[in-house]
């Protein structure tokens, strides 16, 4: 979560960067797959997209606190934990890196190399809807746990979140071409025009997001160590027993 202390403008800067690396180089695993006849193999993909989300939020998440993500973004400010004022912002900065490192794409890949990266599903809706509510869920759980609760380990936050994008993209990859964040498919839609059935990977995300942060926050009932909890509740079982005994 971001620091109210920090400079806005540097926040917003960082989720630009941020997000323009994350989005340059998952899309441009997929434009390379597609244009150099599937010389990248999906392990590769899996790897490379969950080691940038890693590097990016050791790198700027100090600093904006590491979002790079809509629908995360939405979901943390639905729970009061990020400022609703500053939402829109940050969701602009999201929107101008995604479409940037789309753009960056286009300029550099041209001709027969130049390929769609956006996403599309290759089954029905209904499960590309689910599978990005799911693996957005997921997302969002882990996010808001090594994020809000002092009881995680905050030193391995990123590492917790790329493996779990690292996983998600093993998963979904093949079947939605894997969006959990709406700027992810935003920003190529935007500079390929390409719309198709885009609202899965707007809506579904965000509710999936959204899901992920209520499930922990709801879950999430105590900031104590679980045998201090066991202790507490032994001590008044032991108190009630006792006081019912007397009578």
């Amino acid at each position: 979560m971001a620091d109210s202390s920090r400079n806005e403008t540097d926040e917003l800067v960082a989720e630009v960067v941020g997000t323009y690396f994350l989005i340059f180089i998952a899309c441009a695993l997929v434009v390379v797959n597609k244009g150099y006849d599937n010389v990248v193999t999906l392990p590769r993909i899996v790897i490379a997209w969950g080691l940038v989300v890693i590097v990016m939020v050791y790198s700027v998440g100090h600093i904006s606190g590491g979002y790079f993500n809509l629908a995360v973004t939405i979901a943390f400010a639905s729970t009061r934990r990020f400022p609703l004022l500053q939402v829109p912002a940050y969701v602009v900065a999201q929107l101008l890196g995604a479409t940037l490192a789309s753009g960056t794409l286009r300029l550099i890949f041209t001709g027969s190399h130049n390929k769609f990266a956006g996403t599309l599903p290759t089954e029905s809706t209904l499960q590309a809807f689910v599978f990005e509510f799911v693996i957005t869920f997921a997302l969002m759980f882990v996010i808001y746990g090594v994020a809000t609760d002092n009881r995680a380990i905050g030193g391995l936050a990123g590492i917790a979140i790329g493996s779990t994008i690292l996983m998600n993209v093993m998963i979904a990859g093949p079947v939605t071409g894997v969006s959990m964040n709406p700027v992810r498919s935003l920003g190529p839609a935007f500079v390929h025009s390409e719309y198709r059935r885009i609202w899965i990977y707007i809506v579904s995300p965000i509710l999936g997001a959204i899901a992920g942060a209520w499930v922990y926050n709801i879950i999430r009932f105590t900031d104590k160590p679980l045998r201090e909890i066991t202790k507490s509740a032994s001590f008044l079982r032991e108190n009630k027993n006792k006081r019912e005994s007397t009578k």
